[in-house]
């Protein structure tokens, strides 16, 4: 193996295959990134066991092609501190892989590439695809809300639900859940559907940027890939029944709050300083034009503040977890917010004016 590359083609690639390569590994070679070169390309890939990223980067003088296996964070620390432009020669000498540029010789150690995992694809059903804009929204609205850890191992994930032409993305702690509604490029034939585990969720969230080129993704019984602009991200699924988020949804008669989204939020950031720091709990009372926000703590600390808005209904009196009701402010983009009330012991919904495409369900809290 013998070939030459830029830095800042090298360095996208493996900027890409760290979040996968494993940092507490059982197996070394797990910490190191494959290399496989032929005429014009590198391909990099790395794997966890329970998932793998491929990319392919162009290389600007070819020798002799070739396999090997290299340690992948050395090898991204050292790439990136090179001159930018500067053109990085790759060769294999017995078991090592030297690297040369204008400003030094550096020799990294190898595995053999015959002992570095094979990634398991199965054949899926029908190509899903979604523009990046959308996808990144499904990921960033909705992933805020997946478990962490819970040994209800179905909620450490992103639950994935394809029909016809629209796609839905659900997330749940069982405290709070979030949901995304948006449309498809192409409709499928057949209803699809996975829970994409919590660490791969979040990578495929780092590859989707702003290009223009349609993301492509293939949901099968018991893995996803996605294929995004010359990189391949494949994942195992999790296996068990997501909850029936249809029925976690409120409905009926409810009290609507208008409210203006960075005042609400600002407003909820001042008060909960004086909260306690094991609940984070805010008391909500809502009156005609106006909400009362109040908070204490364990030291008889108080804080308290009044905010205009838009109020029809019932007066209530409900207490939530600051953090949950935050995290969904900062997922809406719109000006307002529209958060229904069901009764003072009873979840909310909130959402945007006038949309059915995220929903959020937060539970009170006892204080």
């Amino acid at each position: 193996m013998d070939f030459y590359i830029t830095k800042e083609e090298v360095v996208k690639s493996l900027n890409s295959t760290l979040g996968v390569v494993e940092k507490r590994q059982t197996l070394p070679i797990l910490a190191n990134v494959l290399f496989e070169v032929d005429e014009s390309s590198l391909r990099l890939t790395a794997t966890d066991l329970e998932s793998e990223i491929s990319t392919i980067s162009t290389i600007s003088n070819f020798k002799s092609g070739g396999k090997t296996t290299a340690p992948a964070k050395k090898l991204s620390e050292l790439c990136r501190l090179f001159s930018d432009g500067s053109e990085i020669h790759f060769f294999l000498d017995g078991d090592n892989l030297r690297i040369e540029t204008n400003s030094g010789k550096y020799n990294l150690s190898t595995l053999p590439s015959e002992d570095f995992p094979v990634f398991e694809k199965e054949e899926a059903g029908d190509s899903i695809n979604i523009t990046p804009s959308n996808l990144k929204s499904l990921i960033g609205k909705t992933s805020f809300a997946m478990g962490n850890q819970d040994w209800r191992h179905y909620l450490n994930g992103l639950y994935l639900f394809v029909e016809d032409t629209v796609i839905t993305s659900v997330a749940t702690d069982a405290h709070r859940l979030a949901m995304a509604t948006l449309p498809l490029n192409e409709g499928v034939q057949e209803q699809i559907t996975g829970i994409v585990p919590r660490k791969s969720i979040n990578e495929i969230g780092k590859l989707v940027g702003d290009n223009s080129e349609n993301v492509v993704l293939k949901l099968g019984p018991s893995s996803i890939i996605v294929d995004i602009s010359g990189t391949t991200f494949a994942s195992k699924l999790i296996e068990g029944k997501f909850p029936d988020y249809e029925q976690v949804i409120p409905s009926g008669d409810s009290s609507t709050l208008l409210i203006n989204r960075k005042l609400f939020s600002e407003s909820l950031s001042r008060v909960s300083v004086l909260s306690s720091e094991k609940f984070r709990g805010v008391r909500i009372i809502t009156s005609d034009n106006s909400i009362n926000i109040s908070a204490n703590n364990p030291e008889k600390e108080q804080a308290e503040e009044s905010i205009e808005c838009s109020y029809s209904g019932e007066a209530t009196d409900i207490a939530f977890n600051v953090n949950y009701i935050q995290e969904i402010l900062s997922s809406i983009d719109d000006d307002s917010v529209e958060i229904h009330f069901f009764g003072s012991n009873k979840s909310c919904l909130i959402t945007s004016p006038g949309s059915e495409s995220f929903k959020y369900v937060v539970m009170p809290l006892l204080i």
